[in-house]
């Protein structure tokens, strides 16, 4: 079945793969419409980099977090309640996005490996730490990551 004769994913429903299915018909019309009233293919660039400002979206979220998780965890000296209050509000965002786009909700575990280098890094010049001391694979799973309780402990 063409693109455009699926159903439409309701914009209500799911924002990341409204812009995907609207970004396929736009183009699949852009082939038959030869009138020149309409830009259709940056019109169709258009939908598709709000769709990927979504996933950009988390990816920063994401980051933030993990960096604010392995300060948490490695530099316990230094917890204090703005940090807590990073983590809670980057949580809260996260699911936010992914409440308002199902469809990228397995965007951040896709991505944390990735998400993780950059933050380790990061978090290691935020505190001054030797990079050696965060190891190099993250040492949170994405569920501990987005789960509100989850505060870790280093022994």
């Amino acid at each position: 079945m063409a693109e455009s004769q699926k159903k439409p994913v309701p914009y209500e429903e799911d924002f990341y793969a409204w812009t995907v299915d609207q970004a396929a018909r736009l183009r699949a019309r852009a082939s038959f419409d030869n009138r020149g009233d309409i830009d259709w293919d940056n019109a169709a660039e258009e939908l598709t980099s709000l769709g990927n400002s979504e996933e950009s979206e988390i990816e920063s979220r994401l980051n933030v977090l993990v960096i604010r998780l392995l300060k948490w965890a490695y530099q316990p000296d230094g917890r204090s309640s703005g940090w807590k209050g990073t983590i809670v509000e980057q949580r809260r965002r996260l699911h936010r996005r992914l409440r308002r786009s199902p469809s990228l909700h397995r965007h951040p575990g896709e991505v944390l490996a990735e998400e993780y280098d950059s933050a380790r890094l990061l978090a290691a010049g935020e505190t001054q730490l030797p990079e050696n001391v965060f190891p190099l694979a993250c040492p949170f799973t994405i569920e501990d990551i987005l789960n509100a309780d989850f505060y870790p402990e280093v022994d």
